[in-house]
């Protein structure tokens, strides 16, 4: 009985155009990323509405929105308002990690190209509501339609 072995072998040019895609791929994002080649840059807009918010949970399970005054100006009622907890949750988290309690308030901006944000200034986070739909960002909107004493914006709210 004779053994027959098939040494399967990728072809040395394959091998070597393989590596040369690879780091010509390196080379290019590292220059896109140094020069700033191909990214976007959108114009500064400024802010329409700023607003002031603290979130706190209720014993109830609803999370009542306080506005800078102390007043409040909503409440999120248990089992409803998802998107509005969760994110919510991930920037308690951040602060939580930080060592950052409830007392420092949020920023809720609406911009005047239509896009809403909120921002939490002690951790730098930074969420553009838009992104997750207008049914979602609309949770928040109404939080800045409530009554209650307004921040008008200045000139350091005019670029996000």
């Amino acid at each position: 009985m004779s053994s027959h072995v098939h040494h399967d072998t990728i072809p040395r040019a394959a091998l070597l155009a393989a590596g040369a895609m690879i780091v010509g791929t390196i080379v290019l994002a590292a220059v896109a990323r140094s020069t700033g080649l191909g990214t976007v840059r959108l114009a500064p807009v400024a802010a329409v509405t700023v607003r002031e918010l603290r979130f706190l949970d209720a014993p109830d399970g609803s999370v009542a929105v306080l506005g800078s005054d102390g007043a409040q100006v909503a409440a999120l009622a248990p089992g409803t308002n998802g998107f509005a907890r969760g994110v919510l949750r991930g920037l308690a988290r951040e602060r939580r990690r930080e060592g950052i309690g409830t007392g420092p308030a949020f920023r809720l901006t609406r911009w005047a190209d239509g896009r809403l944000t909120l921002d939490d200034p002690t951790t730098a986070r930074h969420v553009d509501l838009d992104v997750f739909g207008p049914t979602n960002a609309a949770a928040f909107a109404r939080l800045l339609d409530a009554p209650g004493a307004d921040r008008p914006p200045s000139h350091k709210d005019a670029a996000p």
